[in-house]
């Protein structure tokens, strides 16, 4: 039996980059935005200086800085177990961001094989059976199964599966498993 391949995104689903941004944001600006200020608004609108927050993702640190989200390290070693697991990262819009995603994901997910990991530029060309992601822009072309994982920009899209957890992704997988 073969099988099935799954495609997860790192920002906002395995690598907390909006608890990161606000934080950076904060300390750079003097601001006091938080989680809810940004949600359902587009990330590029979500601060109040919409064009200073976009230059903090083009500083050195960034992404490498970036807190895991909860659940994400334990709910990828158990469906590595059944499936194939693909780090996929739109990375070439933010150069600076190879490295440090690359050296990110060695520390936190040391179980994924560098030959599994996948810096591109349009997320179009994967083709796995599934795709885990934050962004309408990835889903909309995804070949396999789409999965939005909730993020505070995409709260009110009632398009996709929606998970909102690593343990509802866990619950979504045993059932696919289940029924195969």
């Amino acid at each position: 039996m073969n099988r099935k391949s799954v495609a997860v995104d790192m920002d906002n689903v395995i690598a907390d980059i909006e608890t990161n941004w606000i934080a950076s944001y904060n300390a750079e600006f003097g601001a006091n935005v938080t989680s809810e200020d940004l949600i359902g608004k587009p990330e590029n609108d979500a601060f109040p200086d919409p064009i200073a927050a976009k230059t903090l993702i083009y500083k050195p640190g960034f992404f490498r800085n970036a807190p895991v989200i909860e659940g994400a390290q334990e709910a990828l070693r158990k469906l590595q177990e059944h499936f194939d697991i693909y780090i996929v990262s739109a990375a070439m819009e933010f150069p600076n961001s190879l490295a440090e995603k690359y050296d990110w994901l060695a520390e936190h997910f040391p179980f994924i094989h560098w030959k599994n990991i996948v810096f591109c530029g349009d997320k179009s060309v994967i083709a796995t059976d599934y795709l885990i992601d934050d962004h309408l822009k990835n889903l909309d072309f995804c070949k396999g199964m789409p999965i939005l994982f909730t993020a505070g920009h995409n709260v009110n899209v009632k398009k996709y599966r929606r998970v909102n957890s690593w343990s509802e992704v866990l619950e979504l997988f045993e059932g696919e498993l289940a029924n195969s």
